[in-house]
C-alpha cells in the first residue's frame, strides 16, 4: 500500500529530475532539472531511506539516480527500485581531482557569484552534485537534440520534459515525439468534445423549460418523469465517464508499451551481462590456473631454497669439523714425532680443572698412560675433578696456579707429580706445547724425593706416637 501511495505520488510529479545520491552515515543528495538548474542540495546524518525518498519526491520525478562509483552501491540501486528511475553510474569512480573540477566548472557557469549560492557544505554533498552533474552533461547533447526538435513539433516545457524522460528509459527522439503529439491531440479532441456538449445540453434545457412553462397543470406530472435535462445530464455524466475511462486506457497502454519496452531492454542487458560473466568466469579461471601454477612454483622454490640452504650449513658445519680434524691430525703428528725425540717431551693441555674441561682434552687429544698434561686454569677443581686425571694414570700434571688442597692431596696420594710451571720453561707450539726431558725428570724426581721425605716424616711422627701411646699404657697398668 505504501508504495502504491509512493507510486501515485511520482506519477503526480509534472517536473523530471536527476538526482545525484552519496550514500553512507552521512547521504548527499544533489538534484537538477532537466535543463542543468540546480534544485536541491542537502545532506542528512543517519537519514532512513523512506525520508530521503519523500525529500527526491518534494522536488519532482526522478528519471535518473546517479553514484559517483562503480559498480553502484546497494543503498543506491535501492532508492532506484524504489523511485522506478534509472541508474546512471561511471565506467569507473570518479577521482577526488575530477569531483572537484566538475563541481567547480558547473558553479562557475551558473553563478557568477559565488557568495549568490551555497557552495557544497562537505564531501558528500560534493560528490553528490559532481555525480547529477556527469550525469547531465553525458545527456546533454541528446537533450539538445530533443530541444530543437521540439521546438518544430512546438511542444510545451512539461511534454518537452516527457520526451526527455521517454528517450532516457530507450525510447527514440522520434518516436516519443510522436507519442506526445498523438496524446496532445487526443487530449484536444476530448476537450473540444466535451465544450461542445456542454453548450447544447445548456441551450437545450433552456427552451424545454419555456416550453414546460405553457404545459397544462394536468400533463405537468407526465412532462416532469420525462424531463429532457434529466437524459441529458445522464448523457452527460457517460460521456465524462467514457472519456475518462478512455484516457485511463490509454495511459495505460502506453504504461504497458513501456514496460514491454523496458522488459525487451533489460533481456538484451541480462544477455550481455550474462556473456560477460561467462567471460569474467573464464578470465577468473585462467588466472586461478595461473595463480595456483605460481603458488606451486613457489613452494617447489621455496622447498628447494630451504634445502640448499640446510645444505649449505650442513657443508659448513662439515668443512669446519674437516679443518678442526685437520687440526688435530697436524697436532698429533707433531706429537708423535716429538714422542719418538729424546730431548722434548708433549704436554697435552687441558683448559679447564672441569669434568667438561678434562673431558673435552681427552677427546682432543687421546690422553694416555705416562702423558705430561698441563692444567691451565684450575680454578673450580676438587677431589673430585683430581680422580678423573688419576684414573687417566698421567706422568706428571703441571700447573699454571695453586691448586685447592683437596685436589692437592688427591695427587699426593696417588704418587701423581704437581710441578707448578714456574718451575720449568714450556715451550708452546700451535696447540700445545713441549717441556725438556731432562728437566721434567729432574723436576718429577725432585717432587717424588719431596713426598718421599715427608711420608717418612709423617711415618716416623706415626711411630714416635704409638711408641709414646705404649709407654703412657704401660705407666698406667704399673700405677694400678
Amino acid at each position: 500500500m505504501k508504495d502504491l501511495d509512493l507510486f501515485l505520488k511520482i506519477e503526480g510529479s509534472h517536473r523530471a529530475v536527476i538526482v545525484g545520491h552519496d550514500p553512507g552515515l552521512t547521504v548527499g543528495i544533489a538534484i537538477l532539472d532537466l535543463k542543468g538548474n540546480l534544485i536541491s542540495l542537502a545532506s542528512f546524518k543517519e537519514i532512513r531511506r523512506s525520508e530521503i525518498v519523500s525529500h527526491i519526491i518534494n522536488y519532482g520525478r526522478a528519471v535518473l539516480i546517479a553514484t559517483d562509483v562503480f559498480p553502484a552501491p546497494k543503498n543506491v540501486k535501492k532508492i532506484a527500485s524504489t523511485l522506478n528511475s534509472k541508474i546512471w553510474s561511471p565506467y569507473r569512480s570518479m577521482s577526488v581531482e575530477s569531483k572537484i573540477y566538475i563541481v567547480d566548472s558547473y558553479l562557475q557557469n551558473i553563478f557568477t557569484d559565488k557568495k549568490s549560492f551555497n557552495l557544497p557544505q562537505n564531501a558528500h554533498e560534493r560528490d553528490a552534485l559532481a555525480a547529477a552533474v556527469k550525469t547531465y552533461r553525458d545527456y546533454l547533447k541528446k537533450f539538445q537534440q530533443i530541444e530543437k526538435r521540439a521546438e518544430k513539433a512546438d511542444l510545451s516545457y512539461n511534454e518537452i520534459d516527457s520526451v526527455k524522460t521517454m528517450v532516457i528509459n530507450g525510447t527514440s527522439i522520434s518516436t516519443a515525439i510522436d507519442q506526445i503529439v498523438i496524446d496532445g491531440e487526443i487530449k484536444k479532441n476530448d476537450s473540444n468534445k466535451l465544450n461542445k456538449e456542454s453548450k447544447d445540453i445548456i441551450t437545450y434545457g433552456n427552451s424545454e423549460s419555456e416550453r414546460n412553462i405553457q404545459l397544462d397543470e394536468g400533463k405537468l406530472d407526465e412532462k416532469l418523469s420525462n424531463d429532457p435535462n434529466r437524459i441529458i445530464n445522464s448523457n452527460l455524466n457517460d460521456n465524462v465517464s467514457i472519456s475518462k475511462l478512455n484516457n485511463k486506457l490509454k495511459s495505460q497502454q502506453k504504461y504497458i508499451k513501456n514496460l514491454k519496452l523496458k522488459n525487451a531492454l533489460l533481456e538484451d542487458e541480462i544477455i550481455e551481462n550474462q556473456s560477460e560473466i561467462s567471460k569474467l568466469r573464464s578470465k577468473i579461471n585462467k588466472l586461478h590456473r595461473e595463480y595456483t601454477k605460481k603458488i606451486l612454483q613457489k613452494k617447489e622454490l621455496s622447498s628447494k631454497i630451504t634445502m640448499i640452504k640446510r645444505l649449505q650449513e650442513q657443508y659448513s658445519n662439515e668443512k669446519a669439523k674437516r679443518i678442526e680434524l685437520e687440526k688435530k691430525l697436524e697436532s698429533r703428528k707433531d706429537i708423535s714425532a716429538l714422542e719418538l725425540s729424546e730431548n722434548a717431551v708433549p704436554v697435552k693441555i687441558i683448559e679447564s680443572f672441569t669434568k667438561e674441561g678434562i673431558r673435552d682434552a681427552f677427546d682432543r687429544w687421546k690422553i694416555k698412560r705416562d702423558d705430561v698434561v698441563l692444567l691451565k686454569n684450575s680454578e673450580g677443581g676438587g677431589s673430585q675433578t683430581a680422580l678423573m686425571i688419576v684414573q687417566l694414570d698421567v706422568k706428571a700434571v703441571i700447573t699454571m696456579d695453586k691448586i685447592s688442597d683437596p685436589a692437592e692431596n688427591i695427587f699426593k696420594k696417588n704418587l701423581i707429580p704437581l710441578i707448578p710451571a714456574s718451575d720449568v720453561k714450556i715451550n708452546s707450539m700451535n696447540e700445545f706445547a713441549t717441556i725438556n726431558s731432562k728437566s721434567l725428570k729432574r723436576e718429577i724426581d725432585k717432587w717424588n724425593e719431596t713426598v718421599m721425605d715427608q711420608r717418612k716424616t709423617e711415618d716416623e711422627k706415626k711411630l714416635m706416637n704409638l711408641v709414646e701411646e705404649y709407654r703412657a699404657q704401660r705407666r698406667r697398668s704399673s700405677d694400678q
